[in-house]
């Protein structure tokens, strides 16, 4: 899908001033006759940002909206505030009693420098990620996230936190995702990438271990808080697979929750008030938004490569989550709240990682479907028609595989060749000829699931993506190479 052109867009930035009519709801069409109640709430070039009754933000294309409302569009963009303004739901709480400390004073307890004056919510997340230490993870056209597989003497909370994650919309702090002693990362490999598939410890002595360390960093954070904060509230929070018991610290519009999954995982989230009072349930987006979003991510090169662009990364770190990771990516790209350890413990992980792929998409398929998006699977071949199918809709698949050294080294190979391909024909002749002569033997140590992003009809190749950072978020294989290690299922967020 093309950008509206220079002139239009120049049009945007000169337009009359209209009367307030940007803040109030209104029903906005697609092209295609889907409507929404929502209100405008910013224009920034070719984007336009709607807020609906629930608060919740979303940024399309100008041009993916009907003639009608990009008519309006035009004329109440000069009397709009920043699109990256926090909602004010965001904002609003109701008083407390430990409001009265001092952001230092909870900063102790937190072990950072996390809290100030203003709402974490009306904070700029790249500051708030570089004051932390958290790298750059993930970023889209409205989201992004930022985590950190931290050192053993980085402490938060009165614990050590092994992944530290961020995330954000508009680059305006949404939440915190902490987690501390859990049977993935306590078990990790002795790498990350492609070496992750290392699993060594004996699980009745793993589980030992796993308690203990759980035991202990529970007892120190909620101690640390409640010293501060005083003694938690105890409620639900989450959805489906994901509800879970939580205690609960309230500051200042931040609601502080630490969770513990027995046998699994100990975590913290901070998130806004109002949304730890709503139990942590997020309204449904309509699919004529996520429809016109997955549209518009849809890339068609140069040498006849259609690929998916805008698909949030997640690292799993140095442990097996591929699939929760996989999972976590291909939920949040089509606007449903996702973490990977919850979708670990779903799974059954097991010690250090390895999945159960069925039983973990299998509990969050009720998740998705109440959130208004399709799930399927199935098992065959490889076959470019069927994944086309899926791409060209702007959906990505998830693939089962074993991810060998063989397999690894052809796909880097290829994908670094790739950058400088002028000759497509030739390419394509080179490229047979190699996929003929390759023989990539199954190891099934190496089980591992990815996202098919693309293909190319001409070539026979596809675009995988692993969830292994952002080096790894676009390598390209045959597909007569990629069936030799298939395990021959896929799974499809979709609508």
């Amino acid at each position: 899908m093309k950008h509206p052109t220079c002139v239009f867009l120049a049009l945007l930035l000169t337009l009359a001033q209209t009367s307030g009519q940007s803040s109030e709801l209104r029903t906005f069409t697609n092209a295609s006759g889907k409507a929404i109640q929502a209100k405008l709430v910013g224009v920034e070039g070719v984007n336009a940002t709607i807020e609906m009754a629930t608060g919740q933000r979303f940024t399309l294309v100008v041009t993916q909206f009907s003639a009608a409302d990009q008519a309006y569009i035009k004329q109440a963009a000069a009397t709009l505030a920043p699109a990256t303004a926090a909602p004010a739901a965001a904002t609003a709480y109701k008083p407390g009693p430990n409001d009265q400390l001092e952001p230092a004073v909870v900063n102790e307890a937190v072990g950072q420098s996390l809290f100030g004056e203003t709402p974490l919510w009306t904070a700029s997340a790249p500051e708030i990620a570089e004051k932390l230490g958290i790298p750059p993870e993930s970023k889209t056209k409205t989201s992004s996230s930022y985590r950190s597989y931290t050192k053993e003497d980085y402490l938060m909370f009165g614990a050590h936190p092994f992944s530290v994650a961020m995330y954000a919309e508009n680059d305006k702090v949404t939440g915190f995702s902490l987690v501390f002693a859990n049977k993935g990362d306590l078990f990790s490999a002795r790498g990350s990438g492609e070496m992750h598939f290392d699993k060594d410890t004996p699980p009745a002595q793993a589980a030992m271990i796993v308690k203990k360390a759980m035991d202990k960093d529970l007892a120190a954070i909620s101690a640390t808080l409640s010293k501060q904060l005083g003694a938690p509230q105890k409620e639900r929070f989450g959805e489906k697979a994901g509800r879970m018991n939580m205690q609960r610290w309230d500051w200042r519009g931040h609601a502080i929750l630490l969770a513990e999954a027995e046998g699994e995982y100990v975590g913290i989230q901070i998130v806004t008030s109002a949304f730890a009072d709503a139990g942590g349930k997020v309204e449904s987006v309509t699919d004529t938004i996520i429809r016109s979003r997955a549209l518009a991510n849809l890339e068609k090169r140069e040498g006849g490569d259609v690929v998916i662009g805008d698909i949030p990364m997640v690292d799993q770190g140095p442990k097996g989550y591929c699939a929760p990771a996989t999972a976590e990516r291909s939920m949040r790209y089509l606007g449903i709240p996702a973490d990977m350890y919850i979708l670990a413990n779903a799974g059954q992980t097991g010690f250090g990682g390895g999945t159960n792929v069925d039983m973990m998409l299998t509990g969050m398929a009720a998740q998705i479907r109440s959130k208004r998006r399709s799930f399927d699977s199935w098992e065959s071949e490889l076959k470019i028609k069927e994944i086309a199918k899926y791409i060209d809709k702007g959906l990505p698949v998830m693939w089962t595989l074993c991810s060998t050294k063989g397999f690894n080294d052809t796909a880097n190979k290829r994908t670094k060749e790739r950058k400088t391909v002028t000759d497509w024909a030739a390419w394509q002749e080179k490229v047979t000829a190699e996929a003929a002569a390759n023989s990539l033997p199954k190891d099934k140590d190496t089980r591992h699931i990815v996202l098919i992003i693309g293909y190319n009809k001409d070539t026979n190749e596809m675009a995988f993506s692993d969830s292994w950072g952002d080096d790894f978020k676009e390598r390209w294989i045959t597909l007569q190479e990629a069936e030799q290690v298939s395990d021959g299922r896929f799974y499809v967020v979709g609508f």
